[in-house]
């Protein structure tokens, strides 16, 4: 039998296991993906934390993820633009690619490209676009500067390189550690911590137009001190700064479509989008995976394997 991450009540990872499942069987406009790769992201600990259960309550037994990359393994009734041996990404809305076996949408799928590796494809769709989203959702021009918050984070990573895209100068805030490499991707390196409002400020020349928080813990109340204009700050961590003070929280759900992903496909097909790889688990170690992904240190995504 197929093997699944699940947990049957709220808590920390010591309730995720990994569990022995009946096969899925595609229904109508349904895909079976035997999966390569899973990406984990920070809202999925959240869900099963409890945190978001007003907003997303989960239903027990609950899975977990909606990242992945695989092979097709079987289409249901309908489905005609894959076939079997198909190798594709997606996503999925019901909480469960955390697995071996998954059911995806065939709509929630586009082909994988050839230069595209099996992990970096299993962790694109929330970080990528929930970077895309953000991005956008501030309207950057060529010639304005925006910051970015977690800038070398899953989602931080990948947004200062599509703000780079648009031709922003782009200040990205991170440790010391992730400097060299946002310096090579184009983007100005600032220390966050204390005095973190005064390098911004000598960074941008004293103009900042925008910024994108990808981390929390005060970002939109320094953005708003810095002067930005409350409709061209964005945050996918704090909502209740955004309520306070009138910001976006355009995120995952404003880019999720699978026009989006296989645009950031291309891209990294293209060499001209980089998705940052920290550590890839087998299925079995998902507890240690998501221990490491709570830390909140790591350099890009986390990924599983299953």
């Amino acid at each position: 039998m197929p093997r699944a991450v699940q947990f049957d009540e709220y808590g920390g990872v010591e309730v995720l296991k990994v569990v022995e499942v009946p096969r899925p069987v595609p229904g109508a406009g349904q895909v079976l993906v035997r999966v390569k790769a899973a990406g984990i992201n920070p809202g999925e600990a959240a869900i099963r934390e409890g945190r978001l259960h007003e907003r997303w309550p989960a239903t027990f037994p609950s899975g977990q993820g909606s990242d992945l990359a695989g092979v097709v393994e079987e289409v249901g009734e309908g489905v005609e633009r894959f076939k079997p041996g198909d190798e594709v990404i997606g996503f999925t809305d019901l909480r469960a690619s955390q697995a071996e076996l998954v059911l995806v949408e065939a709509d929630h799928l586009v082909e994988r490209p050839p230069n595209v590796p099996w992990e970096v494809a299993g962790a694109l769709f929330v970080a990528g676009s929930t970077a895309y989203a953000a991005v956008r959702s501030v309207a950057l021009q060529p010639g304005d500067t925006v910051a970015v918050s977690g800038a070398a984070g899953g989602v931080g990573s990948l947004a200062v390189q599509l703000a780079v895209l648009t031709g922003a100068t782009v200040i990205g805030l991170a440790g010391e550690s992730n400097h060299r490499w946002l310096s090579e991707h184009g983007v100005i390196p600032v220390d966050y911590g204390d005095g973190v409002a005064e390098r911004i400020r000598e960074a941008s020349g004293g103009r900042l137009d925008a910024f994108i928080d990808t981390f929390g813990g005060g970002y939109v109340e320094l953005a708003v001190s810095l002067g930005v204009d409350p409709k061209r700050i964005d945050t996918i961590a704090d909502f209740e700064a955004a309520a306070e003070y009138g910001v976006m929280t355009k995120g995952s759900a404003a880019g999720a479509s699978a026009e989006v992903l296989a645009e950031l496909a291309r891209l990294i097909d293209r060499g001209e989008l980089e998705v940052p790889i920290a550590r890839v688990y087998d299925l079995d170690d998902v507890q240690d995976a998501y221990r490491d992904l709570e830390r909140r240190h790591t350099h890009g995504k986390i990924v599983l394997r299953p």
